[in-house]
């Protein structure tokens, strides 16, 4: 088991390290709480966390599992959450996921996948003791805040990678490699909102629901954090009607380009349809033509053949079509 770290906490402050090889020590004292952080544990590792705190066999066997959506599930007297957090690779978002219990007197993470460790939030926390000591809920508020503050960095680099493709489809015609990377990062962008819509689900209910694990004093802070996972939400729909855009812009130049590549060939066609048919005229094998014996009939061709040959290219010039 990989323990990040185990604290009893008192008014905020440190009271003591815990081990979790040894017995947990049971809190006493009204205003304390424990905080244990686990890093991909095991099944076995969270036996001995699930028997001192009455933790759900369900909300561990959630917690064990790395591909749930995020959702907040009471149980008894403690609440169950799962969040997901993200970060960029390349031009893919991967993701993590990071389960937390959460009771009067203990918060529990479960983190599995994230490269982002909790523990500058909890260096952050423990430097402003005046606010760790409101207890396990504005803790679970910053863990939630932490993860959601993650989405603003994939944002940001998602938006200049979308904007130099906007760009640059307006300036030139996309290969095919660039329209897969196009497909391919609006791809990512619903993925990516089909996380957020859950995680905004889940900041909801904290102001809609009646928790005894969560003061109302928190409220406000917990509000904060819907606004965030909201501006997160109207960022990345920008971005895909953004894509949705470039996509669509794309096509209207591809289909100009091919609208004036089939007027030049129509209106080639139409120049060369005129020597074409004199010359199919004048070489029917008939004994008896026109001009046929003219001593002027081959110049007289070929001029009336160059003349409407140059009318019908000074009018096609003049149309745009050449």
């Amino acid at each position: 088991m990989s323990v990040v770290a185990a604290r009893l906490y008192r008014d905020g402050k440190i009271l003591t390290e815990i081990d979790l090889a040894k017995p947990i020590p049971h809190v006493e004292k009204q205003g304390d709480f424990i905080w244990i952080g686990l890093h991909e544990p095991d099944d076995g590792a969270l036996k001995r966390i699930q028997e001192h705190f009455g933790l759900h066999p369900l909300a561990v066997e959630d917690a064990l599992d790395p591909r749930h959506l995020p959702k907040m599930e009471p149980y008894g007297d403690h609440l169950f959450l799962v969040a997901r957090t993200a970060h960029l690779k390349g031009e893919r978002i991967e993701y993590g996921n990071t389960a937390i219990f959460v009771g009067r007197q203990f918060i529990i993470t479960v983190r599995h996948g994230s490269d982002r460790a909790h523990t500058p939030l909890r260096a952050q926390l423990e430097a402003t003791p005046w606010l760790l000591k409101h207890g396990p809920d504005y803790v679970l508020h910053a863990i939630l805040d932490f993860v959601v503050d993650g989405y603003f960095p994939v944002v940001d680099e998602l938006e200049e990678k979308v904007l130099a493709m906007e760009d640059h489809a307006v300036e030139s015609f996309l290969n095919r490699s660039e329209t897969a990377r196009l497909f391919t990062l609006r791809r990512e962008l619903f993925r990516l909102h089909r996380i957020l819509g859950p995680m905004e689900d889940l900041a909801s209910q904290f102001l809609n629901l009646h928790l005894p694990q969560i003061d109302v004093d928190i409220h406000p802070y917990f509000r904060d954090l819907l606004d965030h996972i909201r501006r997160v939400i109207y960022r990345v729909a920008g971005l895909r009607d953004t894509l949705t855009s470039v996509i669509e812009t794309s096509g209207l130049l591809e289909q100009q380009r091919q609208g004036a590549i089939t007027r030049q060939l129509a209106a080639w066609a139409a120049i060369l349809a005129v020597p074409t048919a004199i010359a199919g005229i004048y070489g029917m094998n008939f004994d008896i033509m026109p001009e046929l014996r003219w001593e002027y009939g081959y110049y007289a061709v070929v001029g009336v053949m160059a003349t409407i040959c140059l009318t019908l290219y000074i009018r096609f010039r003049r149309a745009g079509w050449l």
